[in-house]
């Protein structure tokens, strides 16, 4: 490798992939995403997993691609057609595709508790996560509902967003799994202004030095100045968004959703704040569902996901789609902090 080369690989982030259970399609469309020339092009893939399911997924998906074990990251090459693994040595050689296993729930937890390690150490960048399977965790015993509350409870964070992205657009939720009479009275003046601070953190890290917020209003054109609903925008947003903005963030809203999503994808925003999860899922999900990509915002380390999951009906097949991974290594290598690079941030 030259000294050029050596120079070029620093401009790029080390992104931590954990392999996710290993019954699942993780192995495989890990190795299909790490054949492509422009995955190593944005960044320095580090998987924390196994050597051997990755070795047989390869010779399953018919990649071509050579395998080389690690016990510290301090070993990766990061050179294209061969795949760096942090080799934890759990899961042995002809373990059955398709099924739940506590084995299979055990390792997807120690790859992401061992991947977190790495970047809380500075030997990574971000948190890519291929899919585990929630039922093999819990017979593992493991009892958390998936990724964002294991990592919340590995990193010690009382809480965390979600934020969508597809080309186009970034949405970040105030309220996400419940009803929406419950997310609207969760919303509160607080909960709004601490998960547009997240929002904007995330932003800023990336790159982007002085982000575009949009806010959604809840009711109907945002309330239309008390026209509908009861008050909502008033009593639980207005007061957020002067609060941001009296931090000298460029922060609008309480705007109608119907309008600020399209004035979003045509470039006026950087990031959209949806009060409930189908005001932001379906925009999003219309603009790009099967490029979205899931990110947890909060955490100490950026961490984004595919948006499936295991798949066991399709595993060990060679058929599964690696778009949704390569689309996530995209946006971790867009979030990670610019602690060693230059390279602007454009999702």
């Amino acid at each position: 490798m030259t000294q050029n080369h050596d120079n070029t690989a620093q401009d790029r982030p080390i992104i931590a992939i954990t392999m996710g259970d290993a019954s699942g399609i993780g192995p495989e469309i890990i190795m299909k995403a790490l054949g492509r020339p422009e995955v190593h092009a944005m960044c320095r893939p580090l998987v924390v997993g196994e050597a051997v399911r990755l070795r047989e997924a390869g010779e399953i998906a018919r990649t071509g691609l050579a395998v080389r074990e690690l016990s510290e990251p301090s070993g990766a090459r990061y050179e294209p057609g061969t795949v760096d693994v942090i080799d934890l040595g759990l899961i042995p050689a002809g373990h059955p595709f398709g099924k739940v296993l506590p084995l299979s729930g055990e390792g997807a937890y120690r790859y992401i508790e061992r991947a977190t390690r790495l970047v809380e150490a500075g030997e990574a960048d971000a948190i890519c996560t291929a899919p585990l399977s929630k039922e093999a965790l819990h017979a593992a015993g493991h009892k958390y509902p998936g990724h964002t509350e294991l990592l919340a409870h590995l990193t010690g964070t009382p809480e965390v967003s979600m934020m969508l992205v597809a080309p186009k657009l970034r949405v970040i939720h105030v309220t996400t799994h419940i009803g929406l009479m419950d997310a609207i009275r969760r919303i509160e003046p607080g909960l709004v202004e601490r998960v547009i601070a997240r929002g904007h953190a995330t932003l800023v890290k990336a790159g982007i030095a002085e982000p575009r917020i949009g806010v959604c209003g809840i009711n109907p054109h945002a309330g239309e100045n008390g026209l509908f609903g009861q008050g909502e925008e008033e009593e639980k947003i207005i007061p957020a968004v002067q609060a941001c903005r009296a931090k000298g963030w460029q922060v609008e809203g309480p705007l109608p959703a119907d309008t600020l999503f399209f004035r979003a994808a045509r470039g006026d925003f950087d990031l959209v704040v949806a009060m409930y999860h189908d005001q932001g899922h379906g925009p999003v999900k219309v603009m790009g569902l099967e490029a979205g990509v899931n990110i947890t915002i909060g955490l100490p380390v950026i961490r984004t996901s595919v948006d499936h999951g295991t798949a066991f009906d399709i595993a060990g097949k060679g058929i599964a789609d690696d778009g949704s991974l390569v689309e996530a290594l995209r946006q971790a290598a867009d979030l990670a902090p610019r602690r060693r690079r230059t390279v602007n941030a454009a999702l």
